[in-house]
């Protein structure tokens, strides 16, 4: 597993051919995301301890380990709806799960998200990173041209941002009202 997410992070044009047909990668790719999301949301959880509060810290943890992994089906989804709808193109949503996965390796990085001044940039390499390798599978596992690659991922990431915002924004309002009332029980 460890080959294919550096190949993949490598950017590996014939590694994301042969993983969008191979049908025995699709639980690995998801793996790959469950442990990326795992250790970008440990980097979360070290900066809430660093900033001195553990519930924001727990929260911060489950926080980014649910909203990668969902992230990475919606991507999934909404790139076979706009590929397929758009342009055609010929594919299953396995064969974007699968190259999706792999590239979200690079967003390993997040775990150093905790650095003062430079953890936001480390975390933004990492998202570009991952962002460039899913424009090479997504390539790949649609067999479109790069500009309709492209048309397909921009679209894709944008309604991406928006529902991670909405979520995001909803548990972060959410986590307030929760700090509240753990304030008002503690007699603050």
């Amino acid at each position: 597993m460890v080959n294919r997410v550096i190949k993949a992070a490598m950017l590996d044009v014939e590694f994301f051919r042969k993983a969008e047909s191979d049908t025995t990668l699709t639980q690995e790719a998801l793996m790959v995301v469950i442990i990326v999301s795992l250790i970008g949301s440990i980097g979360s959880f070290i900066g809430g301890i660093i900033s001195g509060d553990f519930g924001s810290a727990l929260l911060g943890l489950i926080v980014a380990l649910v909203t990668g992994v969902v992230t990475y089906y919606i991507w999934a989804y909404v790139t076979y709806f706009v590929g397929t709808q758009l342009f055609n193109a010929d594919v299953d949503t396995g064969e974007l799960l699968r190259v999706l996965g792999y590239a979200n390796g690079p967003r390993a990085l997040s775990i150093l998200s905790f650095i003062p001044c430079v953890g936001w940039l480390i975390v933004l390499a990492g998202g570009i990173w991952s962002l460039v390798a899913g424009f090479i599978g997504v390539r790949e596992a649609l067999d479109l041209d790069t500009t309709k690659t492209l048309i397909t991922v921009v679209i894709g990431w944008v309604i991406v941002l928006i529902i991670t915002a909405v979520v995001t924004a909803v548990l972060g309002v959410g986590a307030v009202g929760l700090g509240a009332a753990g304030s008002l029980l503690r007699g603050r």
